[in-house]
């Protein structure tokens, strides 16, 4: 992504209320608010026009995040007719300022949104089909642009959903390895904890102390994220922690103080690279 300035303005003073958020030299617009401010949202008239949206709560049957990614002629009559959804309970538009979107523009926008949403895997996807369209070369070029700048400002408005676990991890940081007997697990810094990379190892058996990480660990199993293969447990898929010491204690099967347990390739731990 490239450097950016960016304003947000709190509408009503408070950071979870109603916002807009803006790019410097950029056509487009974000409003966002949580469900109980919907009538604040609606009443906004930059949203009259065409433009895409996201519906963000939790799936009533799992109980885990979820979202709905919609596009609209006009965003305020389309997130009208949602008042009946009951999953979701915050919203973000973009529209552009000086109402260029197209239908085709609006529809190639949704479906790249989708289609990433479903790459990630953070959230459940409500919507039942996929979405998009094909553009002509040069309005494929603007809209991608369009799409960056929304993915710079998802995060800031509360929406993480379309981040990949590569992309929270610094580009500069080093990789990490986790080592017990002659099983290894390779992990990574992210902006949100700790990454875990696919093919990593672990031991197969909990220690008698592991505590809590035991049904960490069964958890991640009963997922599919941990498969066994021979003698150990592998990871299928990459995997963020909330710790390295979590992370940690996944791969050796209990209780580990993450700073040290994770080294470089050079021997160094992640407490030693980390001392500023």
């Amino acid at each position: 992504m490239q450097p950016a300035t960016i304003k947000v303005f709190l509408v009503n003073g408070n950071p979870e209320s109603l916002r807009t958020a803006e790019i410097s030299n950029w056509t487009g617009k974000a409003v966002s608010a949580p469900r109980v401010e919907l009538g604040d949202f609606l009443s906004r008239d930059e949203l009259d026009r065409s433009g895409i949206y996201i519906l963000v709560g939790f799936d009533p049957q799992t109980d885990k995040p979820a979202l709905y990614v919609g596009e609209a002629d006009s965003v305020i009559k389309r997130i009208k007719q949602h008042s009946n959804n009951d999953f979701w309970v915050n919203v973000v538009a973009f529209v552009s300022k000086d109402a260029n979107l197209t239908k085709s523009h609006i529809k190639y926008l949704e479906g790249k949104l989708i289609e990433k949403a479903i790459e990630v895997d953070a959230a459940v996807v409500m919507n039942s089909v996929k979405s998009g369209t094909r553009l002509p070369e040069s309005d494929a070029a603007e809209m991608s642009v369009f799409l960056g700048n929304i993915y710079q400002l998802l995060p800031i408005l509360g929406i993480s959903f379309f981040r990949t676990n590569q992309e929270r991890t610094s580009i500069s940081e080093e990789k990490v390895y986790c080592k017990i007997k002659d099983l290894v697990a390779v992990g990574k810094r992210s902006s949100t904890g700790f990454l875990v990379f696919s093919g990593s190892q672990a031991v197969l058996e909990h220690r008698p102390s592991a505590g809590s990480m035991r049904s960490k660990r069964e958890e991640l199993i009963k997922s599919g994220v941990l498969t066994r293969q021979g003698n150990h447990l592998v990871f299928v898929k990459d995997f963020e922690f909330g710790s390295p010491s979590t992370a940690g204690g996944v791969v050796r099967g209990g209780n580990t103080n993450g700073l040290t347990s994770w080294k470089n390739a050079e021997g160094k731990t992640l407490k030693d690279l980390e001392k500023l």
